[in-house]
C-alpha cells in the first residue's frame, strides 16, 4: 500500500501543475485576445487619433490597475481580480490602438507570431530547467530600469534613430530572459495546498505578469521589425 501512494503521489502533483500552468495560459491567452481586438477595432485613423489624446488617462488606468492588482491580491476575491484584468487588457488595447495605426497589417502579424516563437521557446526553457533563474531575472530586472532610463534620455535629448533600434533588440534579449524567469517563478509557487480561491488568484496574478512580458516582446519587436504604414 505504500509503495502505492508513493507512485500515485508524483503522478497527481504532476497533474495539478499542468492544470495550473494551463489555467494560466488559458487566462493570459484570453487577455491578449481582449488587447488585439481592441486594438484592432480602436485602430481606424480617426479613433486612433482620439485614442492618442486620451493616452496619459489611459495609461493612469492601467497602471492604477496593476498596482491595486499587486498589492490588494491576497484581500480581493478571485472574481475581482480577474476582471480587473479583463478591465486591464482591454484598457492597454486601447492605449495601443495608435500603435496599430501606424504599422501595417503585416508587421504587426509578423511581430506576434515573433513574439509568440520566442514567449514559447523561453517558456519552454523556464520550464523545464533544472537552472535556479533567480539571478538572470535579478540582472533582467536591473537591466530593463537601465534601458528605460536610456529610452527617456534618448526620447528627451538625443533622438537617435539608432540608438533607439539598438535599445529595442536589448529590450528583446531582457524580456525574454524576464519570460524564462517568470515561468519559473510561477511554476514553484504551485501548490497542491493552495484552496480554490485562492489558486484561482494565483492564476490569474501569474496569467498577469507573462501577458505583461508577452505585451513588452511584442512592442519591441514591433518597432525592431515593423514597416511603418503609409
Amino acid at each position: 500500500m505504500s509503495n502505492n501512494m508513493k507512485n500515485v503521489g508524483p503522478i497527481l502533483i504532476n497533474d495539478g501543475l499542468k492544470k495550473y500552468m494551463m489555467a494560466i495560459f488559458n487566462k493570459m491567452f484570453f487577455a491578449l485576445g481582449l488587447s488585439g481586438v481592441t486594438a484592432f477595432l480602436l485602430s481606424a485613423p480617426r479613433i486612433a487619433e482620439k485614442m492618442a489624446g486620451l493616452s496619459m488617462i489611459l495609461f493612469l488606468a492601467t497602471l492604477g490597475i496593476s498596482f491595486y492588482l499587486s498589492s490588494r491580491i491576497n484581500k480581493i476575491s478571485a472574481s475581482k481580480a480577474e476582471n480587473l484584468f479583463w478591465a486591464y487588457a482591454i484598457l492597454l488595447g486601447a492605449a495601443l490602438s495608435p500603435i496599430f495605426a501606424l504599422y501595417t497589417k503585416a508587421s504587426i502579424v509578423n511581430a506576434f507570431f515573433t513574439a509568440a516563437l520566442f514567449f514559447a521557446g523561453m517558456s519552454i526553457y523556464g520550464h523545464t530547467t533544472k537552472r535556479d533563474l533567480t539571478n538572470v531575472g535579478s540582472f533582467a530586472i536591473v537591466g530593463l530600469i537601465t534601458m528605460i532610463v536610456t529610452s527617456f534620455i534618448n526620447a528627451l535629448f538625443l533622438h537617435s534613430s539608432l540608438l533607439e533600434l539598438g535599445l529595442s533588440a536589448i529590450f528583446v534579449v531582457i524580456f525574454s530572459a524576464l519570460t524564462a524567469y517568470d515561468i519559473q517563478k510561477i511554476r514553484n509557487l504551485y501548490s497542491e495546498s493552495h484552496d480554490k480561491e485562492t489558486l484561482s488568484k494565483q492564476t490569474t496574478m501569474g496569467a498577469f505578469v507573462l501577458f505583461l512580458d508577452f505585451i513588452n516582446l511584442f512592442l519591441q519587436l514591433l518597432r525592431f521589425l515593423g514597416n511603418r504604414s503609409k
